[in-house]
């Protein structure tokens, strides 16, 4: 189950650029809230409060409870706004949710039992294809993390989404026409060297007896990891 924080927030009774640079001189952060077919709400939060929950792992995975003049708003972290030299928070928007909401979120990969691994203890690396997943899946049910236990991978095994134990329910994976690989145990760059130049050597022996060789193989392309805003 996801975990949830709290916040204390107060309405804004004006928008625009120079209120929200006085908001910012008086430490509070302007921020809105949408979503859930309900009129965006113009809110503030404090930046030391925000700061606190910026500083907590996994600050867009958790849901927030807003309070706002003794009212609590559930909501989701969508996306906040740096100054781009302070690093500073300058905006953020909220997304309203409910038992029914479904949501877009990219869910973090941890790896587990390294030492229990046969093909690291060999000398193999874990070759991480992904270090966040996408899903969609409720708001009320969103993963904190998916564990992988590397424990009996030999040299060559992959590790696919399918092996991810423990889904909850309604957590389905946003790529649906394959079973794709989150990460691998492979041998290290000197032992796949030493086999290539294997195979070229013996690639060239075979073509100074007179038999043609060829190669046509496709580098598959990773798939650029996408932000649902």
């Amino acid at each position: 189950m996801v975990a949830t924080s709290n916040l204390l927030a107060v309405k804004r009774q004006s928008v625009g650029k120079g209120k929200s640079r006085t908001l910012r001189r008086e430490g509070r952060i302007p921020a809105i809230i949408y979503g859930n077919k309900i009129e965006s709400l113009a809110i503030s939060i404090s930046e030391r409060d925000l700061n606190t929950e910026l500083r907590k792992e996994g600050f867009f995975n958790r849901l927030c409870d807003l309070e706002i003049d003794k009212e609590s708003i559930r909501v989701l972290p969508q996306e906040i706004s740096l100054h781009p030299v302070t690093d500073k928070a300058e905006h953020i928007d909220f997304l309203r949710v409910s038992k029914n909401t479904k949501v877009t979120i990219e869910v973090p990969v941890k790896f587990e039992n390294e030492e229990e691994c046969p093909g690291i203890k060999k000398g193999g690396i874990l070759n991480i294809v992904r270090y966040n997943i996408e899903v969609s899946c409720p708001a009320s049910n969103i993963p904190e993390l998916f564990v992988i236990d590397l424990t009996g991978l030999e040299l060559g095994d992959s590790i696919r989404f399918s092996d991810i134990k423990d889904i909850s329910d309604g957590v389905t994976p946003t790529i649906t026409d394959r079973d794709f690989i989150i990460a691998s145990v492979v041998a290290p760059a000197a032992l796949t060297s030493e086999e290539e130049t294997s195979e070229d050597e013996e690639g060239d022996e075979e073509t100074t007896e007179g038999e043609t060789t060829s190669s046509n193989e496709e580098k598959p392309s990773e798939e650029t990891a996408k932000k649902e805003e």
